[in-house]
C-alpha cells in the first residue's frame, strides 16, 4: 500500500496527487542528504513512509489542526513531525526548532525544493526559546518526538506553550513509565496529563503512543533552566 493509501484508511487523510509527490521528493532527499550528515537510520522507501511520514500524520488522531493554529516541532532533526504534517495540511503555521544548524540547512532546502512557505526556521536549543518573548507560551500546539524522556522534555514543550495550548509527545514503549516519572514536571511547569493514546503502525511491530498534555497555568519564570540543566537535573 501507498503512503496515500495508509493515511485515508489510517487517519482519515486525503492526500493530493501533488501532496504524494512531495512526500516521495521528501523521502528522495532525506537519503540523498544522509549520506553526507546524520539525518536518519531509516532509509528503506517504504519504512520512510511508515516510520517516518505515516507517523508523523498520527498527530492527527490526538488534535485537529486548524489554519490559524500555530505550531512549533521542538528538535526537529530531519523534519519530523512538523514537515509531514505541514505537506498534509499546508494552511498551518510552523516553526521548525532545531539546535543543529546542518539539520536546518537540510529542512530549507526541501521547503523550498518543494515550494512550501509558511515556515519559520529557528536555529536554538529549547531552553534559548523558552525565554524568547516571540516564542514563550506562543503557540497553539508543541510538538516533539524521539527527543528527551518526559521529565525533561516537558521543561522544554510546556514553556513554549500558551494557556490553553496542547503539547503532545510521540513515544514508544516507555510511555507510561515516562509520564509516572514526569509528575513533579507537570505540576512546577503547568500542565496538566490529558491521555496517552496508542496507535499502532503497519507492519511495525512496537507500539506507538501520543502523550496528550494541556498548559493549564502559566510556567514560572525561572524555567526552562540553563541549556543542559534539564538533562542533567531533571525536575
Amino acid at each position: 500500500m501507498t503512503l496515500a493509501d495508509h493515511a485515508r484508511d489510517l487517519l482519515n487523510i486525503s492526500l493530493t496527487p501533488e501532496q504524494s509527490a512531495a512526500f516521495t521528493i521528501y523521502a528522495r532527499e532525506l537519503v540523498v542528504w544522509n549520506a553526507q550528515m546524520n539525518l536518519t537510520a531509516i532509509t528503506d522507501a517504504d519504512a520512510i513512509n511508515t516510520r517516518h511520514f505515516l507517523d508523523s500524520l498520527t498527530i492527527i488522531r490526538a488534535v485537529s489542526l486548524t489554519p490559524d493554529m500555530r505550531v512549533i516541532d521542538v528538535g526537529t532533526g530531519a523534519g519530523f513531525p512538523g514537515l509531514p504534517l505541514k505537506i498534509a495540511f499546508p494552511e498551518m503555521r510552523l516553526t521548525l526548532l532545531e539546535a543543529t544548524g546542518k539539520k536546518l540547512t537540510f529542512l530549507r532546502h526541501v521547503c523550498e525544493s518543494l515550494g512550501i512557505s509558511g515556515v519559520e526556521f529557528l536555529h536554538a536549543r529549547a531552553e534559548e526559546a523558552g525565554h524568547t518573548p516571540d516564542q514563550r507560551e506562543g503557540y497553539d500546539l508543541v510538538l516533539a518526538r524521539a527527543v528527551a524522556r518526559m521529565p525533561i522534555l516537558l521543561e522544554y514543550l510546556l514553556p513554549l506553550a500558551k494557556i490553553g495550548g496542547v503539547c503532545i509527545a510521540m513515544k514508544g514503549k516507555t510511555a507510561h513509565d515516562e509520564v509516572n516519572d514526569a509528575a513533579r514536571a507537570f505540576h512546577v511547569l503547568g500542565g496538566k496529563l490529558i491521555g496517552v493514546d496508542e496507535f499502532q503502525l503497519p507492519d511495525v511491530d512496537e507500539p506507538h503512543y501520543l502523550v496528550k498534555i494541556e498548559k493549564v497555568a502559566r510556567t514560572p519564570a525561572a524555567f526552562p533552566r540553563k541549556p543542559g540543566t534539564p538533562t542533567q537535573k531533571p525536575l
